[in-house]
């Protein structure tokens, strides 16, 4: 395919894509408003964002086996029609039920379209080409991560909320006619297949149980100030929870391990590169999904910002990732080397993780604006070539379950990390309440006739809104959540530290210019690990395909050296 053929294929790829994560993060800045126009509760806000995270991890290794047994272009067009159907009804919700069930399925396509899109992509694009396209997806990435909340709140306050779903419809209609229109990928040899249903299961309850444990043991941890110190991260639910999902993951490697098609084969975790890789891709997690979170929080608690001021604010987080994405992959593309410049992200994750660890609610905000830029390059740097090293080094037939197993733990790790986070600003928050008791009652005190109202604000279980309270306590609650936001940004560090050495000890493997459809027609002679023209040139020369084989042993001894 020429660079502009790949370019319009690749245009519905990454608009499936934008929309689908764009569905995950525009909400968050208009979920409270959601919630209490529906009449619904705090648990009702936390299966909201709970129901599309759950959906869309357990999906993801689903999808990319699906995208090993059967047509990929038509499994990433019948993604979009059910992000489109699921999107659609959330739209018209009319209660937390109604909303919590729609975006579940949301998530079942999101999956699908995060996962098969990577699977395309290495259909047409060689590992050694791709760099520069994968720069692409993470710019779509980072668009729809950062720039997701700051949408979700200039909808909001422009149109209302139900809108933040309804924009997305004709995104992802105009992406399935792109598809259609644009995307040729070589048609497959048919083969019988069986589908893991028990894989699925026990996947699916192994990974249900310990988000909504992580979850819902962190909502707990941030109820009422009052009974914070009531740690229910331990407790019998706990217990239970935890050893479910210890049976489940057991019983689902002993199924993996016996299955002819398993969903996830566990022979992946042998290969250096996917295992590795696997690790360094938790801590771009944490950091990517954190940094969502929490800067957004920081900007409106710490700094009190308005939710669409969030958005804007959060800017140079969005300008680290595009210039680092788009950058880096063309300088993959253009020389073949990757391992210099995850390197390179991962210690700038440890840095702007540390670094905001140490903001508080008075930093210069040209100094906090660094601090995102950094983080924000370190993500763009590791995140997709973290996929693209995968890739390269796994087997064509496994290219689906490889990618969208990168991705898997990526989101688990990530949507763990986070609740960890959040656990410990809420931990942090509870003592720096205690510590100003003596202050608030003053400010309080100070207040006159509006005392005993804010006295029962304060007493809520609900967020505090720090942009609309008197000058007396925002001061006070500005200090207190900047503190807590930035230690919880520490729990990132450590996770970043090893990151890097997962990515130090990487197989430092070179790209290969084949696509993943010319590696599978060149399986026979083992032709993968050099270029066509030197297989073809040998072929030629001796009429072997064992001579194939020999010259390919050769020549992987000798870029091993290289």
């Amino acid at each position: 395919m020429s660079h502009r053929q790949v370019l319009e294929a690749l245009s519905g790829l990454l608009l499936g894509m934008f929309v689908s994560m764009l569905a995950s993060t525009v909400v968050s800045s208009s979920l409270p408003v959601i919630v209490h126009d529906l009449d619904g509760n705090q648990a009702a806000f936390t299966w909201v964002v709970t129901a599309t995270l759950l959906t869309t991890a357990i999906s993801t290794p689903i999808w990319g086996k699906l995208a090993d047994l059967f047509n990929r272009k038509l499994l990433f067009q019948f993604a979009i029609v059910i992000f489109v159907l699921a999107t659609a009804t959330a739209g018209f919700a009319q209660n937390p039920e109604m909303l919590i069930a729609s975006r579940a399925l949301q998530g079942v396509g999101a999956g699908g379209l995060a996962a098969l899109s990577q699977v395309l992509m290495a259909d047409i694009i060689s590992p050694r080409e791709r760099g520069r396209y994968m720069g692409l997806f993470g710019a779509v990435m980072a668009l729809a991560t950062i720039g997701g909340p700051l949408l979700g709140g200039v909808i909001t306050d422009a149109w209302g909320w139900r809108w933040n779903f309804f924009v997305a419809l004709p995104v992802a209609i105009v992406a399935l006619i792109i598809v259609q229109r644009t995307l040729h990928i070589p048609v497959r040899a048919k083969r019988a297949v069986s589908i893991d249903y028990l894989g699925i299961v026990l996947l699916s309850a192994a990974v249900s149980l310990l988000l909504i444990w992580v979850t819902n043991a962190g909502t707990a941890t941030k109820g009422e100030w009052s009974d914070l110190a009531n740690n229910s991260w331990w407790s019998l639910t706990t217990v239970l929870m935890i050893g479910g999902a210890v049976l489940a993951g057991i019983l689902f490697i002993v199924v993996e391990l016996r299955s002819k098609e398993p969903l996830i084969p566990l022979t992946l975790f042998r290969d250096r590169t996917f295992t590795l890789a696997v690790i360094a891709s938790i801590a771009t997690g944490i950091a990517m999904f954190g940094a969502s979170v929490f800067l957004s929080q920081y900007m409106q608690l710490a700094r009190g910002a308005t939710p669409t001021q969030a958005g804007l604010m959060t800017i140079p987080m969005i300008a680290g990732l595009l210039v680092a994405s788009v950058g880096i992959g063309g300088l993959v593309t253009k020389f073949g080397r990757w391992k210099p410049y995850l390197i390179a992200g991962a210690v700038l994750l440890i840095a702007g993780s540390y670094l905001l660890s140490t903001i508080h609610y008075n930093t210069n905000f040209a100094l906090v604006s660094v601090y995102m830029f950094i983080l924000g390059a370190g993500v763009g740097m590791t995140m997709q070539n973290l996929v693209l090293v995968v890739q390269n080094s796994s087997k064509p037939n496994e290219i689906g379950v490889a990618s969208s197993g990168v991705t898997f733990f990526r989101s688990l790790g990530g949507t763990i990390g986070v609740s960890l986070m959040g656990a410990a600003l809420a931990s942090r928050v509870t003592e720096l309440l205690g510590d100003a008791k003596d202050d608030l009652v003053t400010a309080i005190m100070s207040l006159g006739a509006d005392a005993p109202h804010w006295a029962a604000v304060l007493k809520s279980s609900s967020l505090p809104k720090v942009s609309a309270m008197p000058h007396a306590l925002q001061v006070i609650f500005e200090d207190i959540y900047a503190q807590g936001i930035s230690h919880s940004f520490l729990i990132a560090v450590p996770f970043a530290v090893v990151s890097l050495i997962a990515i130090v000890f990487l197989p430092n493997k070179p790209l290969t210019r084949m696509t993943t459809s010319e590696r599978l027609h060149a399986g026979e002679a083992d032709l993968a690990t050099v270029s066509v023209d030197e297989g073809m040139a040998v072929l030629t020369a001796t009429g072997s395909l064992a001579t194939v084989g020999a010259q390919d042993a050769r020549t992987s001894g000798i870029d091993s050296a290289k």
